[in-house]
């Protein structure tokens, strides 16, 4: 999994960079075939935006939160992307279903 992280108008810290790699480490738990993840952290004044680009072979999720804290942000961000990945992972496994269902008939 390629993790490319960017900031816009907002410095990447190491202990940024080290915070939303593990939060999104767990991606991979529930499904293994994520070939990169580009994550673009932004401050617009009050609001702390995250927003992250999952490429997975056969599709592109796309994900975008914002809070008042950064750490929030990514927080949910992370909870949005598992969610996401979870409906991927059993739209595939209904297709796989339904296609050995009509095989078998």
């Amino acid at each position: 999994m390629n993790l490319t992280l960017t900031g816009h108008h907002l410095d990447i810290t190491p202990s940024l960079r080290e915070y939303v790699t593990t939060k999104l480490s767990r991606l991979n738990k529930h499904f293994d075939h994520v070939i990169a993840i580009t994550v673009v952290l932004s401050v617009e004044k009050l609001v702390q935006r995250a927003e992250a680009t999952v490429h997975i072979s056969g599709n592109d999720l796309f994900v975008q939160t914002e809070d008042a804290d950064m750490y929030a942000a990514i927080d949910s961000l992370a909870n949005k992307l598992d969610r996401k990945i979870l409906q991927h992972k059993e739209k595939i496994n209904e297709r796989r279903v339904n296609l050995k269902n009509q095989l078998s008939q």
